[in-house]
């Protein structure tokens, strides 16, 4: 069993972010959460397109790269994930996902008190900042 750490806090939240990688003989899994309140979606962003620059305050987001392609915005840092790689973005943290070029999709994990009204947008380019 593996175990990669997402945070680099040392606070009771680290045991949330850690992600378990199990062997088995037909090969592996990932364990993302376990026993914990949490809402997983996976967005779909169309070719060229990106969602507002934003923040929450109830809530931490871990994002998965389903798919090449995809830029992640993150307190003004600009990532291109390779497939599989992930980003821990803290509550309070400015982000915005989007799509370098092809349709992508990205796995969210939110931690914490999740609801779609704790959506503070700070930049929009289809007029809802």
């Amino acid at each position: 069993m593996t175990v990669h750490s997402d945070t680099q806090t040392g606070d009771g939240e680290a045991a949330l972010r850690d992600v378990v990688t199990e062997r088995r003989p037909w090969g592996s899994f990932e364990r993302f959460t376990l026993n914990e309140p949490s809402t997983v979606k996976i967005i779909h962003v169309e070719a060229g397109q990106r969602l507002s620059l934003q923040r929450h305050r109830d809530r931490d987001e871990l994002w998965v790269a389903l798919d090449p392609g995809a830029v992640f915005e993150v307190a003004g840092r600009r990532v291109l994930p390779e497939v599989g790689e992930r980003i821990l973005i803290r509550a309070g943290d400015t982000h915005r996902l989007g799509s370098g070029g092809p349709a992508v999709r990205v796995m969210e994990i939110a931690f914490g008190r999740f609801d779609e009204d704790d959506i503070e947008r700070l930049e929009d380019s289809y007029g809802r900042a």
